[in-house]
């Protein structure tokens, strides 16, 4: 999962970015509203954490405003250094879906990630499956027919994002997008060559059904079928 970071005090927004890297997620960072504004609308993402104060123009609950105006549905998570109700009330009324005051524990910043990105209407389950596979995003935690089934980060964010996207053909544009950060060095092959790392763990040492295929000409697709 994609996350975007558009925090101005650098030394906070690198350690949200280290610390949810540690946890499986590509992370994306801005250091002050412009740059967040166009990442946001240009990119997909399936999180943004915005400050509310920021350099470049546009605060944050503004470029909220922006990105809702867009059309687009992502859970934002705004942090804030101001806790007045009428600040948290300003950030919700904009578009924000929670609010998170500063100083926060890394721990509950993470929490609160989680439960955004439960939230969507494909995402409802904490614990995702498909036929005898399991996926606990927040125990990293990962077994098919009860044999647990070890994995790098980047092959559990991208087994979560087609888990997530059961049934759906996935480009290898929107896989690369949702599952590397921008800065990561992708090459043609690369979601290819991960793709064939995860069969050889997920679907080949067992003697289930195949759950992830190719879809020839168009990209890849999770299915128990």
């Amino acid at each position: 999962m994609r996350i975007l970071v558009v925090e101005d005090e650098r030394k906070i927004a690198n350690a949200i970015k280290k610390g949810l890297e540690q946890e499986a997620f590509a992370v994306d960072v801005a250091y002050d509203g412009e740059e967040g504004e166009a990442s946001a609308l240009a990119d997909e993402y399936d999180l943004i954490i915005m400050d509310r104060m920021l350099p470049g123009g546009k605060d944050g609950v503004q470029i909220v405003q922006a990105i809702r105006e867009a059309k687009k549905r992502m859970p934002i998570l705004m942090l804030t250094a101001k806790d007045k109700v009428r600040d948290r009330v300003a950030g919700l009324d904009a578009g924000a879906d929670d609010y998170l005051v500063k100083p926060f524990a890394f721990e509950e910043l993470l929490a609160r990630v989680r439960a955004l990105l439960r939230r969507p209407e494909d995402t409802l389950a904490t614990v995702l499956k498909a036929d005898t596979l399991t996926l606990d995003p927040a125990k990293f935690e990962v077994t098919r027919e009860d044999t647990p089934i070890q994995l790098t980060h980047k092959e559990f964010s991208l087994l979560e994002y087609l888990m997530r996207n059961p049934n759906r053909i996935l480009t290898k544009d929107a896989i690369t997008q949702h599952v590397w950060d921008y800065d990561a060095d992708i090459l043609p092959n690369t979601v290819e060559v991960y793709i064939g790392y995860l069969r050889n763990k997920v679907d080949k040492p067992f003697k289930g059904k195949a759950l992830i295929h190719t879809v020839r000409g168009f990209g890849y697709k999770l299915s128990a079928g």
